[in-house]
């Protein structure tokens, strides 16, 4: 059965994350404001279903939001169609009940012959496909109330992402968070990409300050009931490598994130750095240590690229990260950097190629478009160049995921996939 949609009335709805909308009837906008999304979206589709009412037949509805645009039906009675989903036939793709049914062969009964077992469909294993439905959004909004709408494409991309991040790897895996220059949001590129990857993947997330001048993931992060940073987990190393060390007794040495789900190794930004110098053969124990008790490393590097621990951290590195503003002397560090790595050994020229360049926005006042143009500055140097808009909650006082906007969080998540691909 067709349905006779028209196309008068021009009917076309436009929805904003901050509850408000346009309705645009025959050319003629009429606003709408709610004190949420849900409410808005009720109010502009209570509109379309008077103006279908007035009409007597289904009205055609353009639908636009954040998620992108679609066409929808509205029926005089209030109801609701998706054009597409419409025309689908839900019983069509089960096929005849006799498709599905085993069969078994005829075999001769004569007493010589060994009879078989007649071929079966399993028990224990039976596919029963799900209709995916959409969850987000609006789209998310229509499918709770029953309409069967599938997911739009930035749902999909956010799920895809989302798996990523969550995955668990065979060994444990170290990801290096790098630029040579002070202020270029290292530190809270590593406390949020180690809570993206906590929160989705469950426990076992390492965030280590490899900073021998006064480094401060200590001071943006939560603290424990104790005061220990990596200059006590040394002297514990060899306890901590024996057979009768509990997977607790790391605790007594990091600092547990309480809602960001990870664990912080601090650095002792009280101490002058000639107090606190970690050689190669430190660094390797350590790190022996975290990788026994923990599946993901991020480790904020620190400034000095000639420190013998901020070279070994390379050696040791999975993925590295490099971290940057859009100001020029911060994404000219990170570039010289790359090219530097080139240069060094195999295993630091094949990090430098597949290197992840996260770009931060440090200035509420700065053009999005800075920001833009040095992550595509840096794309003939690395595998890939993402970039994270202006949050307040990143800049100053305690880091945490579920202080930023939900746009940043979205962006965090991005940059933590493109980190995953190369895990």
């Amino acid at each position: 059965m067709s349905l006779d949609l028209s196309p008068s009335p021009q009917l076309s709805a436009r929805f904003s994350p901050d509850a408000t909308g346009e309705l645009i009837v025959d050319g003629v906008p009429e606003t709408f404001a709610a004190e949420s999304t849900e409410r808005l979206r009720e109010a502009v589709l209570g509109r379309v279903g008077e103006i279908a009412a007035s009409a007597g037949r289904p009205v055609r509805l353009t639908v636009s939001d954040e998620e992108g645009d679609w066409l929808l039906a509205v029926h005089p009675d209030g109801s609701i169609g998706d054009e597409e989903a419409l025309s689908v036939s839900y019983g069509a793709e089960h096929g005849p009940v006799s498709s599905r049914l085993a069969t078994t062969r005829e075999i001769p009964t004569t007493e010589a012959t060994t009879r078989e077992a007649p071929s079966r469909e399993s028990f224990l294993y039976v596919e029963r496909p799900r209709p995916d439905r959409a969850k987000q959004g609006f789209r998310g909004a229509l499918a709770r109330a029953g309409m069967p709408l599938s997911p739009s494409a930035a749902e999909l991309r956010e799920r895809a992402e989302l798996d990523a991040v969550s995955r668990h790897w065979a060994g444990p895996r170290t990801i290096a968070i790098v630029n040579g220059k002070g202020g270029a949001n290292k530190t809270p590129t590593t406390a949020l990409l180690s809570a993206v990857f906590a929160r989705n993947g469950g426990s076992g997330v390492l965030a280590w300050d490899n900073n021998e001048t006064r480094g401060t993931l200590g001071w943006r992060t939560e603290k424990d009931d104790h005061d220990a940073t990596v200059q006590s987990l040394l002297p514990a190393t060899d306890s901590l490598m024996s057979a009768g060390a509990r997977t607790a007794d790391i605790g007594h040495f990091v600092h547990h994130q309480n809602a960001d789900k990870y664990d912080v190794l601090r650095s002792n930004p009280t101490m002058l750095a000639t107090e606190q110098r970690i050689s190669s053969e430190d660094f390797d124990r350590l790190h022996t240590v975290a990788t026994k008790f923990y599946r993901l490393v991020i480790i904020d590097s620190g400034n000095d690229e000639s420190a013998e621990r901020w070279l070994r951290m390379i050696d040791h590195t999975d993925q590295l990260v490099i971290a940057t503003t859009a100001l020029g002397e911060h994404a000219e560090a990170g570039a010289l950097l790359l090219e530097a790595l080139l240069q060094r050994d195999a295993h630091s020229a094949r990090l430098a190629r597949e290197a992840v360049v996260i770009v931060s926005q440090s200035e509420r006042t700065g053009p999005a478009s800075d920001v833009r143009r040095v992550a595509r500055g840096f794309e003939p140097l690395a595998r890939s160049a993402v970039t994270i808009p202006f949050d307040p909650e990143m800049h100053g006082g305690r880091l945490s995921f579920e202080s930023l906007a939900p746009r940043t969080r979205r962006a965090w998540l991005h940059a933590a996939a493109a980190v995953a691909e190369g895990l």
